[in-house]
Formats: structure tokens, sequence, C-alpha cells
């Protein structure tokens, strides 16, 4: 379990470095804004362009994906039917969803995988799936929800996606990989070196937002905190396990890497969203806190019950 400490050991780092960022105003009161700004309209749109470009869009169409899927979809659609029931409203019920399902694939998922696993190609299309449909549905909803309630025109509307650049810079690197037109190389070597601010500045972000943060499940937000964290934490890699054991009969190997990414915890980008459209700020930041938490207790169980 060496790797899995190891990966959690280096964001936390980062994540504490932040936190003393905030804690001695090295960047300004805006700092945390900042960041995130950046983060969200031109660090990550860069990221995902580099990683679809350079993705192989037929991984997702494995088996072991869709079981990863199915448990995605189920957290998601638990939460956004107590969130409907319980008038939790769209965007915190969005948010909520994203911390349910919403595995961190990235800087966690592929340092554990290579650790734990001994590969990282059951990541790729978790990644793509999450970057490619999940994340611009979700998105999209939230900014419908906002637009909606402007009162804007159904063109608006249904261009919403066109409008975000985290949407834009996904599609446009499916776009690349699709054609195989290759980018021209200073342009790449521009885009590769924005993309690496990606997600030290995420984490510096939210460093920087638990500096004078109360304990998590305080106020109006418990009921919906803990209901993703039970989610995220437990529902989500048991109904993996029953998908790739009852459903698809995976081997060993394979079950144990499905469930492994499913335990994952929530990514810090979901704070990066709740920033941008100004919803459910508390609830994103205590929620990828817990889980990430529980996360190495859930890993552990898992590896000892199927590794």
């Amino acid at each position: 379990m060496g790797g899995v400490l190891s990966g959690f050991a280096v964001i936390g780092t980062v994540v504490g470095i932040g936190y003393l960022l905030g804690r001695w105003s090295v960047l300004g009161p805006h700092g945390r804004d900042v960041l995130s700004a950046l983060t969200f309209n031109v660090a990550s749109p860069a990221l995902l362009f580099q990683l679809m470009s350079a993705s192989d869009l037929g991984v997702m169409l494995s088996t072991p994906l869709l079981a990863l899927v199915i448990s995605t979809l189920v957290c998601a659609a638990v939460y956004a039917t107590v969130g409907a029931v319980r008038r939790w409203g769209v965007g915190r019920t969005t948010i909520g969803a994203l911390l349910a399902s919403y595995v961190n694939s990235g800087n966690l998922g592929i340092p554990i995988a290579v650790y734990v696993l001994g590969d990282a190609t059951l990541v790729a299309p978790v990644m793509l799936f999450q970057l490619v449909v999940y994340t611009p549905i979700a998105l999209t909803v939230i900014d419908a929800a906002q637009s909606g309630a402007r009162r804007t025109s159904i063109w608006k509307l249904l261009s919403t996606p066109l409008r975000n650049p985290v949407v834009i810079g996904a599609f446009a690197g499916v776009v690349v990989s699709a054609t195989g037109v290759p980018l021209w190389h200073p342009l790449a070597d521009a885009v590769e070196l924005i993309a690496a601010m990606s997600v030290p500045a995420m984490l510096l972000a939210y460093g920087i937002s638990l500096r004078g943060a109360e304990a998590p499940g305080r106020g109006g937000n418990r009921g919906p905190l803990w209901l993703a964290v039970g989610l995220k934490t437990a529902v989500q890699p048991t109904v993996a396990w029953l998908i790739g054991s009852l459903v698809f009969d995976f081997d060993a190997r394979t079950l144990l890497g499905v469930v492994v990414l499913a335990a994952l915890p929530a990514a810090q980008n979901i704070f990066t969203y709740a920033w941008r459209y100004d919803t459910s700020l508390t609830l994103a930041r205590d929620g990828i806190l817990l889980t990430t938490t529980l996360a190495p207790i859930a890993l552990t169980a898992v590896a000892a019950l199927l590794g």
C-alpha cells in the first residue's frame, strides 16, 4: 500500500502549502479566486485538450469501463433523486452528485493504479468518460439552470456547452484525436506548459479555502454532505464489485482494478466547478476533504478483500 500512501502524501503536501499561503495571506485576499479562475478558464482546458488529443478514443468501449460507468450513474441517480425529493436545488444537487460519483482518476488514479494494480491502462478510459461525457453534462445542467433563472433564450441554453472553457478544451482534444491531425509543435509545447499549471493551481486554491473553514458536517449541508460521502466511499465500490462479479464475471485482477478505481475519493476539480458557478462551495470543499480522508481506509479494505 506504499503507492496509495505516496499518492495521498503528494496531494496532502500541495494542499497543505495552499493552506499556509492562505494563513499567511501570501497571495492576498483574492488568491483563491485568482487560482480558481486560472484553473477553470485556462489551465484545465489546456490539460483536457492535451489528454484528449493524445488518447485512443477506442478505449471507451471496454467492459471494465462499463462497470465503472454503471456504478457512477447509480450513485449520481440516487443522490439526484434524494436531492429532488428534499428540494436541495439544481446547483447543490449536481455538485453533490459529482461528489458521490466522480472519482479522482488523474492525480490519484494513475499513481495508485501503477503501485497497487501494476497497470494504469484502466485509468485512461475512466478519465475519458469523466472528461468527455460526464463533466460536460454536469456543467451544462448547472449552467442551464442558472441561465434559465435569468430567462435567457432557448438558443443560449442549447449553446451552453459551446461557451464553457472546460467543455471546449475536452472536445477540441477529441477532434484532434479523431482526425489525427497533429498540433503545430510550438503550440503543442505552449499547451503542455499551461496544462502543467492545472493540478497544482487547483490543489493550492483548495488548500487556501481550508483556511478558517469550520469542521465538515456543520450547518445546513450536513445531510447532502454525508449522503455524498457515503455513496462515494461505500456504495460506489460496492456497486462496481457487484456489477463486475455478478454481471460481467471479471477475473480477479480486473475486478480488483475496477473496485479500486471506484473507491477513489472525489476529484478536486469539483471544487473548481463549484467556485465557477458560485454554488455549494462549502459542500464541495467538505466532500472532497472527507472522501479523501476516508479513501485510504476504503482502498486498504478493497486490497485486503480482493487483492
